[in-house]
């Protein structure tokens, strides 16, 4: 039984919120340091981007093009992963996240699934209308911790996602800059 994409939309949304939600670390005795951030990202599946773009194209068959555009604000690490979804075979996706060890504000993904499974969404008032260099329709979507500008080149449906709080130097108008900058 296949579930609804709109499960699946939701599903992703909130395990996104949970994660910003909590970036925050609790720990029980004053002497123990926290785990590095590199470890951390290591025990959720994320290796380098690399290796994670190589999985991904290997897994499709296809080559998966990045946009060459950063957000202007600094990041420390970026990290990524692969997601298999050897249940329903629909939630297969790249992820890739830039962060900044020093400032968790400055948080941007990049996440790419095949167009076969791409996430569908309908008009909110919170989303608007962009068009990218090459035609194409992007929406730009105003969440509650994450904007996300959600567009299709080739074959894949890209969805860059930028932290709410850095939003006055990441615009709308700088995400599009970004999709643009995919070759």
């Amino acid at each position: 039984m296949k579930l609804d994409k709109r499960v699946y939309l939701l599903l992703f949304l909130l395990s996104i919120l949970i994660f910003v939600t909590n970036n925050g670390a609790v720990y029980a005795n004053t002497n123990e340091t926290p785990p590095l951030c590199e470890e951390m990202y290591t025990q959720a599946g994320y290796k380098t981007v690399e290796e994670a773009v190589r999985e991904f194209e290997d897994h499709f068959k296809k080559d998966v093009k990045l946009p060459f555009i950063l957000p202007s604000i600094p990041f420390t690490h970026q990290f990524g992963r692969f997601t298999e979804d050897n249940e329903y075979n629909i939630n297969d996706s790249l992820d890739i996240e830039f962060i900044n060890e020093k400032s968790p504000e400055n948080l941007y993904r990049i996440d790419i699934r095949p167009l076969k499974n791409k996430i569908t969404t309908k008009y909110r008032r919170n989303q608007s209308i962009y068009t990218l260099n090459n035609g194409q329709e992007a929406i730009y979507i105003v969440g509650d911790h994450i904007n996300f500008l959600i567009f299709e080149i080739d074959e894949w449906q890209y969805m860059l996602g930028i932290n709410k709080k850095v939003t006055n130097k990441v615009t709308a108008d700088a995400l599009v800059e970004i999709a643009n900058s995919i070759d």
